[in-house]
């Protein structure tokens, strides 16, 4: 709501890209670990200890970025199909609910049991 607000979720936004470029930088194009140093510290506002943490994270965890971005796309892509099917009878915390009942799925089977929490939200 505030200028400072807003260049904080713009700094976390880059911050989660560059995470993706690094990611796919280390274990698609070889990127040595001081390329991909430098690449986290000109592209973000992280401090350095975050900048070699961060690094260090992704070295060691292939596809780690990636598979965080694709559950939240997912995620937002299925609360999206809950509130049009819903409408009016959408409701946040039973849709947060219906995502973390299970713990961590698959992605399809996430998808299938959010689809089966609005046929029964539907049916109610």
């Amino acid at each position: 709501q505030t200028p400072y607000e807003h260049l904080g979720r713009l700094t976390y936004e880059m911050w989660r890209a560059a995470r993706l470029v690094i990611d796919t930088g280390v274990h698609a194009q070889g990127w040595t670990r001081d390329q991909t140093l430098a690449y986290l510290r000109d592209n973000t506002a992280l401090s350095e200890h975050e900048v070699t943490t961060e690094v260090d994270r992704y070295i060691s965890w292939p596809g780690q970025a990636l598979s965080y971005k694709l559950g939240e796309l997912t995620i937002m892509r299925l609360r999206r199909e809950a509130e049009a099917a819903l409408g009016p009878k959408f409701d946040v915390r039973a849709f947060h609910d219906a995502v973390l009942a299970q713990g961590s799925v698959p992605l399809p089977v996430l998808e299938s049991q959010i689809r089966a929490y609005i046929a029964e939200a539907k049916a109610k």
